[in-house]
């Protein structure tokens, strides 16, 4: 007969999760009874095989505020609540794939076994470890290059109203830029907008050295923000594997309002425009991981924001932890003139770093002179412009055809930066 000691030492090591109940639910906002967690936990609500995996938002008279990052379906009051640690195993196959928030294929194909277990949320940068941005990275687009070159390591925005041409931007720096590796998340998007961005706009060719991340305006605002955090994620690894990667999201702003919604369903109070304050909190968590780092790779992130008017919230705190932005103008997009980038409106604060004297000279001279053209262009409508009396303005008339033509680029073409310094210094003289 065996004793007591011997048999508890035969029988296998157990982990038991405590497990508690769904209690009620109001709005997009669970309730549920333990297991004590902290905030940003996971856990799995099932019922008579409806499973939705939620989110720990908050607390309330030790009962747990969950929402669902999944859809809920046919959870009724009494559902099994229990832990759920959930992590993604990153590996060579993310290249060429279209994922979902949390890692999930969208395009039929299998995961590919093994690989490194990475956290959905990666830890901060240490601020004094980041290496200095020196070099400058290549975007295929002649304007950016030569006006508003980016480094390698910025972190920039895109700003514009809808419909003016921000996700044909996104594309034609995706095919044309020299980072070895695109990550593209698609927060919040129209579901027939991605699959045009991946097929259309991205093509297979960029496909093959991209992995983007879908997320489209009908799942729940968790899972849109897990999908920004999923992306940033997995180039945060990359960079790891001394790999130079371009992070394009599309778009912050619906990053922001699903925040919103997360914040106010679980009681948060609205401040400025109706975001609480955690929205304040996320986006610079969230840009902060862009980055270059010293005997390692870079992280170059590039964020569009949508604009809903003059003094947009978001607008405003994107402008303020981003290193630069890059205006798109309704006006120039109706004047078919594409890419639509506001010059005069946009600034990339590391392109003093990494110009050489002559290109900075060129460049404030181009700056200049389209300065002067859209002032003497007013008065050519109203008459009153006369010839000879401003030379400066006569030298801007003069040059605006090929100003006009530098700014100008199709879609499918690409001009590197080299080319691009060539062509500007071309268009001043």
């Amino acid at each position: 007969m065996i004793e007591s000691a011997q048999y508890l030492a035969a029988i296998p090591a157990m982990r038991l999760h405590a497990c508690g109940t769904l209690t009620g639910s109001v709005g997009l906002l669970l309730e549920a009874t333990g297991p004590d967690l902290p905030l940003g936990s996971l856990v799995m609500v099932e019922d008579r095989g409806a499973r939705s995996v939620c989110e720990v938002v908050g607390f309330r008279d030790n009962r747990l505020l969950l929402l669902a990052i999944d859809q809920m379906r046919q959870l009724a009051p009494g559902s099994l609540v229990a832990p759920l640690h959930l992590t993604f195993k990153v590996g060579p196959w993310v290249l060429g794939r279209v994922l979902d928030g949390l890692g999930r294929p969208l395009d039929g194909m299998p995961v590919a076994p093994g690989g490194e277990e990475i956290e959905l949320e990666p830890p901060s940068l240490d601020p004094l470890s980041r290496a200095l941005t020196t070099t400058q990275l290549d975007v295929g687009v002649r304007a950016i290059n030569a006006l508003l070159t980016l480094g390698v390591g910025q972190k920039i925005g895109v700003f514009s109203m809808p419909g003016v041409g921000k996700s044909v931007l996104l594309g034609m720096m995706a095919r044309g830029t020299s980072a070895d590796v695109n990550v593209i998340a698609l927060i919040g998007e129209r579901g027939r907008e991605a699959r045009e961005f991946v097929d259309d706009i991205l093509g297979a060719e960029g496909l093959k050295r991209s992995v983007v991340i879908v997320v489209t305006s009908d799942m729940p605002a968790p899972m849109r923000i897990k999908g920004a955090f999923l992306a940033t994620a997995i180039a945060s690894w990359l960079r790891r594997k001394q790999h130079h990667v371009l992070l394009l999201m599309d778009s912050l702003t619906r990053v922001a309002m699903a925040q919103r919604e997360v914040g106010l369903a679980s009681g948060e109070p609205p401040t400025a425009r109706g975001y609480p304050p955690s929205v304040f909190a996320v986006i610079p968590k969230l840009v902060e991981q862009a980055g270059a780092m010293p005997e390692s790779g870079s992280v170059t992130g590039i964020y569009t924001v949508l604009l809903h008017e003059e003094n947009d919230t978001i607008g405003e705190l994107a402008k303020s932890v981003l290193d630069g932005h890059i205006t798109l103008s309704r006006e120039l997009a109706s004047k078919n003139h594409f890419p639509a980038i506001d010059i005069l409106n946009s600034i990339s604060r590391v392109a003093h770093r990494i110009s050489t004297a002559e290109h900075a000279a060129n460049r404030a001279r181009f700056v200049e002179l389209y300065a002067r053209w859209r002032e003497t262009e007013e008065l050519i409508a109203l008459g009153t412009y006369h010839q000879g009396t401003d030379r400066r303005a006569d030298e801007a008339v003069a040059a605006h055809q090929k100003l006009e033509a530098f700014l100008k680029q199709s879609m499918s073409e690409q001009v590197s930066a080299g080319h691009s310094v060539q062509q500007l210094a071309q268009a001043v003289s």
